[in-house]
């Protein structure tokens, strides 16, 4: 009788342990203690289940990984944009992006170890087809998106990696940056004289500021383009 109950028991855990169970928690995991803490040991005691159960429905921790990372992604790139026109909708997709590589640090990388998946997939369509509709010759399309996709994980993958070392070495920003502020202010005037220039701006700069303005560089170098 005892057998019995104990076997309806799990049972009933493992009927409710659903895909989008594992990867709330597997995300849960992610945020808090990156990719090496994501292991199935470690998921199975959060959702208080057996590894196997989590076997069931994922295979490996990479399929657990590009899961995580496509719910992130599915969920940035489904979000309202307010300006409808080609260009608005650019900034802001890149923008999300930007914040949730930001917020998940490890999103970043998840995504280019898994360039033909769905992730990828999702962030390339979202972003391609207001560029097309700016009218980038076919021919020049996947240039172009993939130039953009290069600046919006790259920019947004060193972002997240600055704010982790920061995280890591106990590092206060704003201290940081005025001590390289400071420093590049002392270098040599001849040697390295527009490092010396911006060093006074280096302490009160706005990272997502200076990503849109990378990406409006971009833009406006498409609209040139199509000028021609």
């Amino acid at each position: 009788m005892r057998q019995g109950k104990k076997a309806r028991s799990t049972q009933r855990r493992e009927d409710s342990l659903s895909p989008d169970r594992i990867v709330e928690a597997s995300i849960a995991l992610l945020d808090s203690s990156g990719e090496k803490g994501l292991t199935f040991r470690a998921l199975s005691e959060r959702l208080a289940t057996g590894p196997g159960a989590i076997y069931w429905h994922i295979a490996s921790k990479n399929d657990l990984l590009t899961a995580a990372c496509d719910a992130i992604v599915a969920r940035t790139m489904s979000a309202p944009v307010d300006d409808a026109t080609p260009k608005a909708t650019i900034r802001a997709l890149a923008l999300a992006m930007f914040d949730a590589i930001d917020a998940h640090p490890w999103v970043g990388s998840a995504l280019t170890r898994a360039p033909g998946q769905l992730p990828m997939v999702r962030v390339l369509e979202r972003i391609g087809q207001p560029l097309r509709a700016l009218g980038v010759p076919d021919e020049e399309q996947w240039a172009t998106v993939s130039a953009l996709l290069s600046y919006i994980l790259g920019v947004g993958g060193q972002n997240a990696a600055n704010t982790h070392f920061a995280r890591e070495q106990g590092l206060d920003r704003t201290n940081f940056l005025n001590e390289v502020s400071t420093v590049w202010s002392q270098l040599d005037p001849d040697e390295y004289p527009f490092t010396r220039s911006v060093a006074r701006r280096m302490s009160a700069h706005d990272d997502r500021v200076d990503f849109l303005v990378g990406i409006d560089l971009m833009l406006d170098g498409i609209g040139v383009a199509r000028g021609r």
